[in-house]
């Protein structure tokens, strides 16, 4: 089950009070608080090595050969999906919510992206209406 990676980053500021040493205040609403911390939440592409490029131009789909992968199509559904091997899918129309297995959270793909799904991932796949990619199955270490 899949859960969510946080970094916790710190950043440590001194305060010049006119002394020598440093001092750590307490009284955050003065601003004058030394420690920061700051959560950072990778996204769920990193997570997960969900790959994805935006507004793909037409010579790119030409170098890849999209025109003559397979077609898939459906309407409004919600399919649990498991990738058995790394899978390069072209949204032609429409879009997908993708939600990990075991995530509260979701990406989503549109028309005009190009997307890697690697080996192994388990999502559910939300399709609000008519929805249609082309996709291709690529072999291990094939970055194309």
């Amino acid at each position: 089950m899949a859960s969510s990676l946080t970094t916790l980053a710190i950043t440590y500021s001194p305060v010049n009070n006119g002394s020598r040493g440093f001092r750590k205040s307490v009284n955050a609403s003065k601003g004058r608080c030394c420690i920061k911390a700051m959560r950072i939440e990778k996204s769920l592409e990193e997570l997960y090595n969900v790959k994805v490029e935006r507004k793909v131009p037409p010579e790119r789909l030409a170098e890849l050969g999209v025109s003559k992968w397979s077609v898939w199509k459906t309407g409004k559904s919600r399919l649990p999906w498991d990738w058995q091997v790394d899978q390069l899918v072209y949204v032609e129309e429409g879009e997908v919510r993708v939600v990990p297995e075991g995530s509260k959270r979701f990406m989503q793909f549109v028309a005009g992206d190009l997307v890697r799904y690697p080996k192994w991932f388990e999502a559910d796949l939300w399709f609000n209406g008519p929805y249609q990619e082309r996709y291709s199955f690529r072999a291990y270490g094939d970055d194309h």
